[in-house]
């Protein structure tokens, strides 16, 4: 049961502990925002999402901007802690691409839908918007970066370009995947587009030390 269930089955008005209601109201506020926008959100409607009174939603957050930074923070973290996971559950160069790319496609078919929010925001002009998007985007380029550099001779400023390139390839493809209708089962295009992307990152030589047990993983 989600805390949205819960507090509806509650009285109006009853009283939560602050951190319980804190999440429920970020969870009502995800599902208008993800189905209706920034823009034509009220807060009039979140608050009767989550089944409280409008003085009780902005006790918590005293507009709609800062509740829509604190869902942007919660899910820019995700984002990149599912990064950070993907590369630390192996040491397989090519399993690591698989996972990453596997991260991003899990992102963007969640039910809820809250990838919506990072990757298409109609609040982009906003610049603590879009900073928190470019900063979660840099966040887990820089931990693929730091493998490939790790791993290769390439100098840091060209593992980050390449770094960029694979979270790019997997964030765009997983939207374009889902805006299809999942017409391909999402494990069949997870391995065809991190088939592509390690195509093209195997080629890069490995360290000297490293070559010989990495060619295995070539295959």
């Amino acid at each position: 049961m989600t805390a949205i269930q819960e507090a509806q089955e509650r009285p109006r008005g009853a009283r939560l502990p602050r951190s319980a209601r804190r999440e429920q109201l970020l969870g009502a506020a995800q599902e208008v925002f993800v189905a209706h926008g920034y823009h034509a959100a009220a807060m009039d409607d979140i608050a009767d999402r989550a089944g409280v009174s409008k003085p009780v939603l902005y006790q918590h957050f005293p507009g709609k901007l800062e509740l829509y930074l604190a869902l942007l923070d919660k899910h820019c973290d995700a984002l990149v802690e599912s990064t950070r996971e993907a590369l630390s559950t192996t040491v397989d160069n090519k399993q690591r691409v698989a996972n990453t790319m596997e991260a991003y496609f899990n992102y963007v078919s969640s039910e809820s839908g809250a990838f919506r929010l990072v990757f298409e925001s109609d609040l982009t002009n906003e610049p603590a918007v879009r900073e928190r998007v470019e900063r979660a985007s840099e966040a887990s380029a820089t931990l693929v970066s730091k493998v490939i550099q790790e791993d290769t001779d390439l100098p840091e400023a060209e593992s980050k370009l390449l770094a960029a390139g694979v979270c790019g390839l997997a964030q765009i493809t997983a939207r374009y995947w889902l805006s299809q209708g999942l017409e391909i089962p999402r494990d069949e295009a997870v391995r065809l587009v991190a088939s592509l992307s390690w195509r093209g990152l195997k080629g890069f030589p490995m360290h000297p030390g490293e070559q010989s047990g990495e060619a295995a993983h070539q295959e």
